[in-house]
């Protein structure tokens, strides 16, 4: 698992390279809005923070500190340029050099979403609202979120009986590997889910 230094190290070379790229063209790929003073709106996970440019520093609305984890997916995210339209939803094992992360994918996103709502379909319907998903028509329970302006994620459930245990399963755009790291691709669907899992105890 990455320590905070590599995290810090990771940030810190994504502001030199998105510091050499125009204000306007940042805005222009990410769809983050431009704001007055060189700032970038972000609206990630129901939250929304505020991004200053050259800098790169993120402030949280609430005033609480943004985890470096997402500061730097996002970073990759404002980095991103897909040479490919969005044509087909893949799942995790799809994706151009992710079977390397895969374990850490179940461990980070699967394992935790079968275990919280597995048999509590109902209630992370009920939750997702408040991500702003929507139900799509995909196993027993289909869900679609708006992770950021360019990127979608649909997470798809099958209910458990006496037989089988509660299935899960978490869908990409096929060309999300253009924008993100198959461990970044990781860390989001992981941050969906305990965004999700969080909502659930409020």
């Amino acid at each position: 698992m990455a320590r905070i230094d590599d995290y810090n190290n990771a940030k810190k070379f994504a502001v030199e390279n998105l510091s050499k790229i125009a204000f306007e063209t940042i805005a222009s790929y990410s769809g983050f809005d431009p704001l007055a003073g060189d700032k970038f709106q972000v609206p990630f996970l129901n939250r929304m923070y505020q991004v200053d440019y050259p800098e790169f520093n993120f402030i949280s609305e609430d005033d609480h500190d943004v985890p470096i984890q997402e500061q730097v997916l996002l970073l990759h995210y404002m980095n991103g340029r897909p040479q490919t339209k969005f044509v087909t939803w893949v799942a995790y094992r799809e994706i151009p050099g992710a079977s390397f992360y895969f374990s850490a994918f179940v461990k980070r996103a699967i394992e935790p979403l079968k275990k919280v709502f597995g048999n509590q379909l109902k209630i992370l319907n009920h939750i997702a609202k408040k991500l702003d998903g929507r139900t799509v028509e995909l196993g027993d329970l289909g869900l679609e979120f708006q992770i950021l302006p360019n990127i979608s994620v649909r997470i798809v459930m099958w209910a458990g009986d006496d037989e089988f245990p509660p299935e899960a399963n978490i869908l990409f755009p096929n060309n999300i590997h253009e924008i993100f790291s198959p461990e970044d691709i990781a860390w989001l669907a992981g941050m969906l889910v305990y965004r999700l899992i969080a909502l659930s105890k409020e």
